[in-house]
Formats: structure tokens, sequence, C-alpha cells
């Protein structure tokens, strides 16, 4: 596995757990007023799906934004 892109998607407000079960690639968290749901996405048909399921569960959008890969951890020694 390891490929695609990390993404950072920003919606308006809270979602419950119904609603975060729509996304279960990826994972959400709050912020403010808001939930930032992060994860990677294979490929540009993977994230136009999850935006699709945005639009469809009528959630406002506010940020998409593509991260840089993790970098590997050092074990300690």
């Amino acid at each position: 596995m390891g490929r695609g892109t990390r993404y950072q998607i920003r919606v308006r407000g809270r979602l419950g757990e119904t609603i975060r079960s729509a996304f279960p690639a990826l994972r959400a968290r709050a912020d403010g007023g808001d939930t930032v749901l992060t994860g990677v996405l294979a490929d540009q048909a993977a994230l136009y799906g999850v935006l699709a399921e945005a639009e469809a569960l009528g959630l406002e959008l506010i940020e998409v934004r593509r991260l840089p890969p993790d970098e590997p951890r050092e074990s300690p020694t």
C-alpha cells in the first residue's frame, strides 16, 4: 500500500459519528466549530468521491489541502 496522497479537508460544523462514518478512510477531529478530516487517498478519483459524499450530505466545505507525506519516525536506540 503506502501509495496515495495525504489530504486535510475542513468542513463547517462538528460532525456526529453517523456522518463521520461516511468517510472511513479519514480521521476526524473537531477544531473550534469545524471538523477536520485527514487521511491518505489513493488518487484524485478518491478525493472527488470524498468531496461528492460531503456535498451529498450537505456539508459546507471550507478548505482542502494536500499535505506532505509522513516522514518515517526514527526508532529509539
